[in-house]
């Protein structure tokens, strides 16, 4: 009795040690061609989607660092009369709310309706610069998943294929490569579609910051200009 249980155990193990283990690239070669192209599009997305996110934080993050006492030297060579120096230090600050101030110094001696048109008009397009491209992530997260969805209606329709040409004998083996194809492109298309999403929502919110600290900045420099002599 104790033999027979040895010898079941030991043919059991030497079964379970030759079967094949779950790899995601055995899933997606199984999918078929339609299953690798789709897979394919959504690696290209997924790659546009981390460029643009890694390329798009760096310039924000670059943006958003500004020094204390910016403002308060522009405060001391605009009441001095020294424009030329507030400018160069707007220069060499250079970040959107230097520039955006930069362009207000440039308008002093004007009505202040036209100062504040001018910083407005520079302001729009430093928003344009953040957001660049940012738009692209949107996109890459609503289409993502739609793309893995039409995979699965592609594997769903191979596997209606093989069914009504098995005449009548259903073998599971001769649906797998469209129930392949259906579980891989949806789980590639819902994780593209994630990463995406994700990505586009916190350059949002960093953007964010920095175009209140552009209205900040204005608003101060504004103010300034309002001070009595």
């Amino acid at each position: 009795m104790l033999l027979f249980i040895q010898e079941t155990a030991e043919q059991v193990l030497e079964e379970a040690s030759q079967e094949k283990t779950l790899s995601i690239i055995q899933l997606i070669k199984d999918g078929g061609l339609g299953g690798q192209i789709i897979i394919a599009i959504l690696f290209v997305l997924l790659g546009v989607a981390l460029y643009i996110y890694f390329e798009r934080f760096f310039a924000i993050k670059s943006a958003s660092k500004e020094d204390s006492n910016f403002m308060n030297q522009i405060r001391d060579f605009v009441l001095n009369g020294n424009l030329d120096s507030a400018k160069a230090l707007c220069e060499s600050t250079n970040t959107p709310s230097s520039r955006l101030v930069g362009k207000g110094i440039s308008r002093i001696g004007k009505p202040l309706d036209d100062i504040n048109t001018a910083i407005e008009n520079a302001g729009k397009l430093e928003v344009y610069k953040l957001e660049k491209n940012v738009s692209v992530l949107a996109t890459i997260a609503g289409a993502a998943p739609m793309i893995g969805f039409l995979g699965t209606v592609i594997g769903m329709i191979v596997a209606i294929h093989e069914i009504a040409n098995s005449g009548g004998q259903i073998d599971i083996k001769m649906l797998s490569d469209g129930l392949y194809t259906a579980m891989t492109t949806t789980v590639a298309g819902l994780i593209v579609g994630i990463v995406a999403y994700i990505a586009y929502n916190h350059l949002v919110v960093r953007t964010d910051k920095v175009v209140y600290q552009m209205e900040a900045k204005s608003v101060e420099f504004l103010d300034l200009l309002n001070e009595p002599v």
